[in-house]
């Protein structure tokens, strides 16, 4: 079962649709319209009336035995300017699809035009179109406000992300962690201010701040396991005035991302105890939220034989191993309710041009790569079909 040039052309023609209109998280209000026209369109698909704003839900009931499946892709975009240009380019100004959840989508509605007319192949099949991916608080915004799981039951659950570094034509399959665990902090530093001529009678949080980030640079190198994969960065700060003023509090942004549960524990309790020992040392206080909060994306490794199955199934592509990766998804969500989750990365990198990293501006995929996945998704659900519920 695979995509027919017809279908090719479709899911082309959308991606390119979605492409030029990107919209942000949680503001994937046209995106949503579109895929619903047309997914509408589609025979023996039913779009599920959840109560969400933005993100689509659909099931086709098959004809065939085994499990239900689920199918899941992202459809938002990142606040980024995009400088390829190409016809489809971003017509929304600051807004871009740098991460291609628009080939994702594409990819997942090129899935069900096959499924639908293939339907002796599976049971049921399940299309999450997630909003919010890229704020990592998309797969609960499903799960909790739209309780996702109250009217879906798979079991099982696969999605893809596409990788520029790994060339078109391939599928890498990785068993264990192959996403990092994630928690995105706010730091608030609140100290005393006053007139800047006047050091005695203020507590300066800049100070302290400054302080703070550089302790927490010795983390990795000083308080983790070398053996161990884990990042601490701080992304941001924002404080100070413009005229002679001490003032009264700084924030700054970090995150911790770790592909070992011990390593995300220890950097985060390191963390914790450096900002109020810091904080203590500096007269002032602190304040730390945590702001999102995902778990690694683990592959089962029960599963790996399934993986491998539904990866050489795919046409006119190759089946490579990978390396686990510090960026995160909230696909890892899902797994709570889903035990039996899969997630591939499917490659994005053309062979006859430079094609930027994730999130930069220079983002060019190969298109390949959202053939190579729609594929893939319908080997997931066919492949499951053979298995008996």
């Amino acid at each position: 079962m695979e995509l027919t040039e017809g279908e090719i052309d479709a899911v082309r023609a959308l991606r390119r649709n979605l492409h030029r209109h990107p919209e942000l998280s949680f503001e994937e209000v046209r995106t949503t319209k579109v895929l619903r026209e047309h997914l509408e369109q589609i025979p023996g698909l039913t779009v599920l009336d959840l109560p969400v704003k933005t993100g689509l839900v659909c099931t086709i009931e098959g004809t065939g035995t085994g499990p239900e499946v689920a199918l899941r892709e992202d459809c938002d975009a990142l606040p980024q300017t995009e400088e390829v240009d190409v016809p489809w380019k971003s017509e929304n100004p600051g807004v871009m699809h740098a991460c291609g959840h628009d080939l994702h989508s594409a990819a997942l509605f090129g899935a069900a035009m096959a499924l639908s007319r293939n339907r002796t192949c599976f049971s049921k099949v399940d299309l999450i179109f997630q909003p919010a991916e890229e704020v990592t608080r998309g797969a609960a915004y499903l799960m909790d406000e739209g309780h996702l799981f109250d009217v879906i039951h798979p079991a099982f659950l696969f999605g893809f992300h596409n990788w520029p570094t790994i060339p078109a034509g391939t599928v890498a399959v990785k068993t264990g962690c192959l996403m990092a665990a994630k928690k995105n902090l706010t730091i608030t530093v609140h100290g005393r201010g006053g007139h800047g001529s006047e050091p005695q009678n203020n507590v300066d949080p800049i100070v302290c701040a400054a302080a703070m980030i550089e302790g927490l640079q010795t983390i990795v190198s000083r308080n983790t396991d070398p053996m161990d994969n884990v990042v601490l960065s701080v992304n941001a700060i924002r404080g100070g005035s413009e005229k002679n003023l001490v003032v009264d509090d700084v924030v700054f942004l970090m995150t911790i991302r770790a592909l070992q549960e011990r390593a995300m524990e220890r950097a985060f309790e390191r963390t914790k105890a450096l900002l109020l020992g810091t904080a203590a040392a500096y007269e002032c206080t602190v304040r730390l939220k945590i702001e999102d909060e995902v778990p690694a994306v683990v592959n089962p490794e029960r599963m790996t034989d399934l993986a491998k199955k539904i990866a050489e199934k795919v046409p006119d592509t190759k089946v490579s191993s990978c390396e686990g990766v510090l960026a995160s998804e909230d696909f890892s969500m899902y797994r709570k309710a889903v035990p039996s989750s899969w997630f591939f990365f499917v490659g994005s990198r053309p062979e006859d041009r430079p094609c930027g990293a994730l999130h930069s501006g220079t983002f060019d995929p190969d298109e390949k790569a959202m053939i190579d996945g729609a594929n893939l998704l319908l080997s997931a659900a066919a492949t499951c079909g053979e298995k008996e519920a």
